[in-house]
Parts: structure tokens; C-alpha cells; sequence
């Protein structure tokens, strides 16, 4: 088997496993496992250097690059033995594998959990179902309040937790799908700009920023495309694209969160509190109606007919570029 049908095989296979199981909540979850990687480093960084703006940089820096590292090896140790023991064994593993580092049915279900919330009229539980997916504060949000939070995040982490590391599976296999898992767990553990990670999470910040450049681009203008299919308006889609992606403080994040505002003719982002300090930020999309509840099953299913799109373009470039060279 070459490399090309092994990633092919595991690519669709994982990926349909994503669909119809997500992660099961009795499973021990790998990035679990990369977390607990990136606090126990951190806690030994700590005590090795100063706490100046240097020294934590340094650490932030020595952390940045070992926990890829690490994650890879790790990867690449499992991937070897499972097609040792036997190479059915090492297929049904990269398998696995894909499929652990996608987070499209979780995405879905948890945001689908405050869209049931919102249908039920039960506000208190709509808030603490989307407190645990969004990173603001959420005990004082109003209906729409939760139901925007819960689109944004839809249209954020469809490329974060879906497009991009199908980008990099496609791409690479598990090896590469799971260095940059880890790197965007980096991110969303260590690079907060508040005063424990300010210079500690410049570096793992900006990897991130390295590694999303390219695939959350695709991944808007796939989901531009992908609008048309599934009957959502792709021409307002790609002008908001246009004009609204670099409004927001990551050279990334409002790629697909633009085409996601244009696509349902709502206006998102805007001022939002985080740990109790509101902290201003620029709008996505025109206010041409209140985004409503039902915005939250259009988004998945965005979400989702981008990730099949993206995942048949990806593969189709992995094969464009190496199948010739036998690879």
C-alpha cells in the first residue's frame, strides 16, 4: 500500500467516523493527553528561567517547539508498531488517528445542545451550554447574545478544529494532522494576552498563526463554494469575505467567520467580555437581520459541507504532488 492510498483510506474512513461518532465521551482523548504535556513542560520552563519578558519568552519559546516535537515522535512510534504487529492493524490506527484529530460531530453536537436550550426557551441553560465552547463571559448574554456566540464559534473552529488539520491529514497523514493538532493546542492553552501569558505564549501564539495562515484561506474560499451548494447566499459570502476577513486581532480567525456572516446575512463579532473586562473588538458581516436560533443548524451544516469539499480538494492536491514522484 502506498503512502497516497494509506492517507487516501484513512482520510475517508476517518472522516466518516467523525461523522456518524465523534469523540466518545468514555474515551481518554489524545489532546487531552497533549494538554497535560503542555502544563507539566510549562511548570518545569517556569522554574528554570526568570520571570522577565525575556526569559519567559525563552520558555514560551523551548515549549513551542517541544511539544510538536514530542506529539510527532510519539505519532510516528505508534504509526511504526501498529503496522508491525500487522498492516491491517496499522491502517485501522491511522484511522483512528484521523478521526481523533477532527472535532466536526463535537463541534456539532455541543453547539446543537445550546440550540435546544434556545428552542426550549431556557436562557440560563443556553448560556452555560455555550459557556463551554466559547472563551467570553456568558452569564449576562441575551438570547441572540448566546446564539451569536454559538454561530462565531461554529465559523471559527470549523477551520481550527476541522478544515485545517483535514488540511494537514490530507496532506501529510497523521504525522502532520496531529504536529499541528497540538500546535493549535498550544494556542488555545498558552496564548492569551492577559499577565501569565502575555511573553509566555508570544511564540506558540504566533506558530499558530504560521500554521492557520494557509489552510483558513482555502478554507474560506472552499466554504464560499460550498455556500452555493447547500443554498446559502455564496455571492454576500464572498464580499464579506472581502472586506471583513482581517477584522479580528488574528490574522486568521475572521477568514471563515466572514464568509460565515455573509453566508446568513447577519452581523457577528463585535464587543464581548472575557473575564470580566469588556474588551472592544471590529464587527463581521452587515446587520441586515438578528441572527436567530435556527442560524446554529446552518452553520453546521456549512461546516459540514465545506469539511467534504475541502477533504476531496485536499486529496486531490496530495495526489496531484506526490502520486507522480511514487511517493
Amino acid at each position: 500500500m502506498t503512502v497516497f492510498s494509506r492517507i487516501l483510506t484513512a482520510g475517508v474512513a476517518g472522516i466518516a467516523l467523525d461523522f456518524l461518532v465523534g469523540d466518545p465521551h468514555w474515551f481518554y482523548h489524545p489532546v487531552r493527553l497533549i494538554g497535560l504535556l503542555i502544563s507539566g513542560l510549562e511548570n518545569v520552563l517556569r522554574k528554570i528561567f526568570p520571570k522577565t519578558k525575556t526569559g519567559e519568552r525563552i520558555a514560551g519559546g523551548i515549549l513551542a517547539v517541544l511539544v510538536p516535537v514530542i506529539t510527532v515522535t510519539v505519532v510516528i512510534l505508534i504509526d511504526r508498531l501498529a503496522f508491525r504487529i500487522h498492516p491491517a492493524v496499522g491502517v485501522i490506527v491511522e484511522i483512528l488517528l484521523t478521526c481523533m484529530c477532527l472535532a466536526g460531530k463535537s463541534l456539532h453536537d455541543e453547539t446543537i445542545k445550546v440550540y435546544d436550550e434556545l428552542r426550549k426557551g431556557d436562557l440560563p441553560a443556553a448560556r452555560k451550554a455555550v459557556s463551554m465552547v466559547v472563551g467570553r463571559d456568558t452569564e449576562n448574554l441575551t438570547a441572540v447574545g448566546v446564539t451569536k456566540a454559538a454561530v462565531e464559534t461554529v465559523a471559527e473552529n470549523a477551520s481550527d478544529g476541522v478544515l485545517a488539520p483535514l488540511f494537514y491529514l490530507c496532506i501529510g497523514g497523521p504525522v502532520l494532522g496531529w504536529a499541528y493538532k497540538s500546535i493549535n493546542t498550544m494556542d488555545s492553552m498558552i496564548a492569551y494576552k492577559n499577565d501569565r501569558y502575555r511573553y509566555f505564549g508570544t511564540v506558540a501564539a504566533k506558530l499558530d498563526d504560521v500554521a492557520n495562515f494557509i489552510p483558513s484561506r482555502l478554507c474560506a474560499l472552499l466554504m464560499v463554494l460550498s455556500c452555493a451548494w447547500i443554498g446559502l447566499d455564496a455571492k454576500n459570502a464572498f464580499r464579506i469575505f472581502k472586506r471583513d476577513r482581517y477584522n479580528h486581532a488574528s490574522p486568521n480567525s475572521a477568514q471563515t467567520e466572514s464568509v460565515m456572516a455573509g453566508a446568513l446575512n447577519v452581523q457577528l463579532a463585535g464587543d464581548a467580555y472575557y473575564f470580566k473586562k469588556l474588551v472592544k473588538k471590529k464587527t463581521i458581516g452587515d446587520d441586515i437581520r438578528d441572527v436567530v436560533p435556527e442560524d446554529i443548524r446552518r452553520a453546521n451544516r456549512l461546516m459540514f459541507a465545506t469539511e467534504i469539499l475541502s477533504a476531496i480538494v485536499f486529496l486531490a492536491i496530495r495526489f496531484l504532488i506526490f502520486h507522480f514522484a511514487g511517493v
